[in-house]
């Protein structure tokens, strides 16, 4: 992956402070794709109600984004470098605007599912290009500052999807189609940003103020294989965490919330909101705990313990939502803001986009698998209002997900505490950062 500048053939004048000014072009870029994959779960009564849907149906929904990065992560990553990321930007911009334009009109169902695939085949890619995009605007400095920014930005695209039932309480009076159009027209200002940051990066290489874009190495297979073992620990982490928290929180959370907690829509997306809210703010504070006093997979260990445990609350108490939101918003806060410099901190520099990309890959597969088996474990045991108790399958589904994710880190932990350790546990500040990671 493209994440840091060359030095080829003289010195050249820094993007200096215009750079808060790309910053700011890619992270509304990110916000406004990031509201269009959050705009299913606010949706998701309505098109069960009005439309018919099963819980599988939509279910695919969200698997849907996720299957072609089975095939197309590494793709991507290989584009990137070879293009630059802000041509790949603007070109996955665009396709996301078509597929969230699609989900829109949405009839027949496989026009809303075609629509969704379309936007997962550009996304992940989007996303990819803007981080690298962050990292060549801040190799000179503050690249963890602005990766962190950059991801907080993102966050406030999935708050303001999760509580647009209340703040586009006019919008929802109409049904299913309007806040998709909505979501749309977020993606269609992520694009405007895209296109704008497309200018400004061709006019900064053209001035020498960024390098030309350069192709990478060519590659190969066998840069698959070969990572330590503390890698694939943390591989398993992403992936398994990934496949509990957006699944959860992305499709089916809001539903749950209104049919076996007795809650309105507005006042479901507004709980569901926090968990990214609280990640708004507290992801940079803990990168910068993680930076300042080591410890990180102690910390991700810890984080990842109250995952379990907020399936566990929902599903054996009656305690207040905002517990079990505090719990997960904890969760989300702490593992991303560790796991993407942790892995940097795993993997030789001239390896780290194929390990990226791998997780990616992986991470994609288990997305759709998980989507698909959370949905008809909610079918099989007759989830709905009438039934809040059918929704049981689920939660324990994701509860058990969430051990396995906890024993990896575990594992990571132990590993990262002795002999062999990569600096996980010590206080030495990362000295690069990742070109690219995955949500």
């Amino acid at each position: 992956m493209s994440g840091a500048l060359g030095r080829a053939g003289g010195r050249r004048e820094r993007p200096g402070a215009g750079r808060w000014w790309v910053l700011a072009l890619l992270s509304l870029a990110i916000a406004g794709s990031y509201y269009e994959y959050d705009a299913i779960a606010p949706v998701a009564d309505f098109l069960r109600l009005e439309r018919g849907f099963s819980q599988e149906q939509i279910g695919l929904l969200n698997a849907v984004f996720s299957l072609p990065n089975v095939f197309l992560a590494l793709l991507g990553g290989v584009l990137i470098d070879r293009l630059g990321p802000a041509r790949v930007a603007v070109w996955t911009a665009a396709l996301c605007l078509l597929g969230a334009t699609l989900t829109a009109f949405g009839v027949p169902y496989s026009m809303m599912v075609l629509g969704r695939l379309i936007f997962g085949v550009a996304e992940e890619t989007l996303f990819i290009a803007l981080l690298a995009g962050v990292a060549q605007w801040f190799s000179g400095g503050a690249t963890a500052l602005a990766m962190a920014l950059f991801f907080s930005v993102a966050r406030i695209g999935s708050y303001a999807a999760d509580t647009s039932p209340d703040w586009g309480r006019l919008i929802y009076r109409h049904g299913w189609q309007l806040p998709l159009w909505l979501a749309a027209a977020f993606t269609g200002a992520s694009f405007l940003a895209a296109l704008v940051y497309g200018g400004v990066d061709r006019r900064a290489r053209a001035g020498g103020r960024l390098p030309p874009v350069r192709a990478a190495e060519r590659f190969h297979a066998a840069d698959l294989v070969g990572f330590d073992l503390s890698y694939w620990y943390i591989l398993a982490l992403n992936v398994l965490f990934a496949a509990v928290f957006f699944p959860f929180r992305s499709t089916f959370a809001i539903e749950y919330f209104q049919n076996a907690k007795g809650l309105t829509l507005q006042q479901a997306g507004l709980a569901n909101s926090w968990v990214f809210f609280a990640a708004i703010f507290a992801t940079p504070l803990f990168g910068y705990l993680a930076d300042r006093f080591g410890r990180r997979s102690l910390m991700m260990m810890i984080a990842t313990l109250t995952m379990p445990l907020v399936f566990l609350i929902l599903g054996t108490t009656d305690w207040s939502l905002w517990i079990s939101t505090a719990l997960m918003g904890v969760s989300f806060s702490v593992v991303p803001a560790i796991i993407w410099p942790a892995t940097a901190m795993l993997v030789e520099s001239k390896r780290l986009g194929t390990a990226l990309g791998l997780i990616n890959v992986l991470q994609n597969l288990l997305l759709v698998l998980s989507n698909l088996t959370a949905g008809w474990l909610a079918d099989w045991g007759h989830a709905g209002a009438a039934h809040p108790q059918g929704y049981d399958p689920m939660l324990w589904y994701f509860g058990l997900l969430s051990l396995v994710a906890f024993v990896s880190v575990v594992l990571l932990w132990r590993r990262e505490s002795g002999p062999e350790g990569h600096g996980l546990e010590t206080l030495r500040t990362l000295s690069r950062q990742p070109s690219a990671a995955g949500g």
